[in-house]
């Protein structure tokens, strides 16, 4: 089956790297080319990885939309617009989201943004534990592929450095995906304000509990948020540099400037579920500590005491 992959950031062209490195043709989609198709290289987003001579670039979304297995590999807050300009094209293909997050205007996880706007498309999930440059550069990763009947998918998007689990509970998957990385700011804050590595696990492991609230709320299975896409995630995201959400939050603990041109979907996510939360009475404090900082309306020590000073319960 052939694939394409729409986005080339960081993530999606490294998905395309692993998948055309195995000998098989891959085209990658970018609404501006640069200099890709010529240095054979996204400079920008991804230095230092030479395309596979498999891996066709290209700046025309109606070839890239030819594949039967197109990756949509856009900014999670951009997917549901994207879909909507070019549904006519997509309707009908085997869509996979690798975007993590919750749309901030309507509520929804990629795959229900999928079936709403490409309602004849088959959906289907990438997520866990994963950064770009450990899959461009070949190293080994697991990822859980989430569809309603995977297995062929499964085998299709495999690489050789890319181990692919199935799951069919869409909705766990993808908020696992989405909720990890409000904890992952959410635990940068912490370190950042010198809270010290007990109240960072203490936070990873209180978030894991909220991201299990919310999941079930939503009807996602409790087994899903503990494998690769939930639990799996939100350890490696919480805990390294090289997490765009981590870092944000690390700086904003340290009153540091915030990093500039990259993308966070964990600032939009975070308000997207404190919003789901307040509606239906949901218990999300560590959200809502998330969104009240970025807002401003809490500081670092306020938020802190907020979440210290909650009423004492059973685990």
């Amino acid at each position: 089956m052939s694939i394409s992959v729409l986005g080339a950031g960081a993530f999606g062209t490294a998905l395309a790297i692993s998948m055309s490195r195995d000998a098989r043709p891959v085209t990658l989609w970018a609404r501006d080319l640069a200099d890709m198709a010529t240095a054979r290289e996204n400079t920008r987003r991804l230095p230092g990885f030479t395309f596979p001579e498999r891996l066709i670039v290209t700046g025309d979304l109606t070839q890239a939309a030819q594949a039967d297995i197109i990756l949509l590999a856009t900014p999670m807050q951009s997917l549901a617009g994207f879909l909507t300009d070019y549904a006519t094209l997509l309707d009908g293909k085997t869509l996979v989201a690798c975007c993590k997050g919750v749309d901030l205007k309507s509520g929804l996880g990629p795959a229900e943004i999928i079936r709403t706007t490409c309602p004849g498309a088959t959906p289907a999930i990438l997520s866990g534990p994963s950064f770009a440059v450990d899959i461009a550069a070949g190293l080994p990763t697991a990822l859980t592929l989430a569809a309603h009947d995977g297995t062929a998918l499964q085998t299709a998007l495999s690489t050789s450095n890319l181990r692919l689990y199935r799951s069919d509970d869409l909705v766990g998957v993808e908020i696992g995906g989405a909720l990890k990385n409000v904890v992952a700011i959410a635990c940068g804050i912490t370190l950042g304000a010198g809270l010290g590595e007990s109240a960072h696990a203490a936070l990873m492991t209180r978030g894991f509990a909220e991201m299990q609230r919310f999941a079930l709320s939503r009807g996602a299975r409790r087994d899903t948020l503990s494998g690769l896409s939930g639990l799996g995630d939100l350890a490696l995201t919480c805990s390294s540099e090289k997490s765009r959400n981590f870092t944000y939050g690390l700086a904003l603990g340290r009153g540091d400037d915030l990093p500039q041109g990259t993308t966070v979907e964990g600032k939009a996510t975070a308000k997207a579920v404190s919003n789901h939360a307040q509606k239906t009475g949901l218990d999300m404090p560590i959200a809502d500590m998330v969104v009240a900082v970025l807002d401003k309306h809490l500081t670092i020590k306020e938020a802190a005491d907020m979440l210290l000073t909650r009423p004492l319960k059973e685990e």
